[in-house]
């Protein structure tokens, strides 16, 4: 059984609000590794799988959380891109629904894991693993709410 966070999750609605200059900062620094764990945790997926998402080589993680490093830059610059996608969703559904009961962590888990028609049918966890590739998906869900390709 997974193991639950029990402190209120606001670092995604931090991410995705947070200016450009403020994610360069937190790039540059490096995130946690444990980060990658904890974002796993709340997206209800195995830690392997969202790695594999994120192109992320599993020994390095492990051993960076392990010894409580911080990732590099690049792999930091993926988790706080995942981290402001589901900012992003969270936003979204704030603005055009009610969000009571909504996860928008587990949310985007599966819809990363799902086909998708304005990519040929390939899931857009098969972006994950660059930063245009998140923008693109970030930028599909955006039409999505706008509904631009209807």
């Amino acid at each position: 059984m997974r193991q639950r966070l029990t402190e209120p999750w606001t670092i995604f609605l931090d991410a995705y609000a947070a200016s450009p200059t403020k994610k360069i900062t937190e790039i540059k620094r490096g995130i946690p590794a444990h980060r990658v764990r904890d974002l796993a945790i709340q997206m209800d997926l195995p830690q392997t799988v969202l790695i594999d998402y994120l192109g992320l080589a599993r020994s390095s993680v492990h051993h960076k959380a392990t010894a409580g490093k911080m990732l590099a830059k690049d792999e930091s610059e993926l988790v706080l891109g995942v981290e402001s996608l589901i900012g992003q969703v969270e936003t979204m559904v704030a603005e055009s629904g009610d969000p009571a009961g909504f996860d928008p962590a587990k949310w985007v888990a599966r819809w990363l894991a799902s086909a998708n028609p304005v990519l040929g049918g390939q899931a857009p966890a098969s972006l994950m693993d660059t930063v245009e590739g998140q923008k693109l998906v970030a930028s599909i869900l955006l039409m999505a709410q706008t509904g631009a390709y209807a």
